[in-house]
């Protein structure tokens, strides 16, 4: 029996997450898999440890919501891979703004909520993604 009272708003925000975190998790290891070329090889690394950081996210929000007593999504978002370089950043560039705002939205509610560990644990997670899109962003930049 969880030890707080959340709202089901914030539950759904919670599985929206599992969901976008499963999606990402699995783009980002396939982008790692197919990249190819000088570009590709300079940063399928980095894609391959963001797609493990990325299951790590579904992870750690999975056992915070069973724990509030909601059974997490196993289902991902639609996932996107891409046919070019190009293609394949800007939908990471997308995929990360869209779990930053997310993600400021669960924060904001859990501060009303007074959900101390929730709002930890997306603070943490926060500071990650937008660490993530600081990457994907730079990847864009031609010099």
């Amino acid at each position: 029996m969880p030890k707080t009272k959340t709202s089901k708003e914030l539950k759904v925000l919670l599985n929206r997450a599992i969901a976008r975190e499963l999606q990402v998790s699995v783009q980002y290891m396939w982008q790692h898999v197919l990249w190819s070329g000088t570009k590709g090889f300079a940063v399928k690394d980095e894609f391959k440890k963001i797609a493990i950081i990325e299951m790590k996210h579904a992870e750690q929000i999975a056992e915070r919501l069973n724990y509030l007593g909601e059974r997490p999504t196993t289902k991902p978002e639609p996932i996107t891979v891409g046919n070019t370089l190009q293609e394949m950043i800007a939908q990471d560039v997308r995929d990360e703004e869209g779990a930053i705002k997310l993600y400021r939205e669960i924060i904001a509610l859990t501060r009303k909520e007074e959900d101390e560990t929730t709002n930890r644990l997306f603070c943490q997670i926060l500071a990650e993604e937008e660490e993530h899109h600081d990457f994907f962003s730079s990847l864009l930049e031609e010099p």
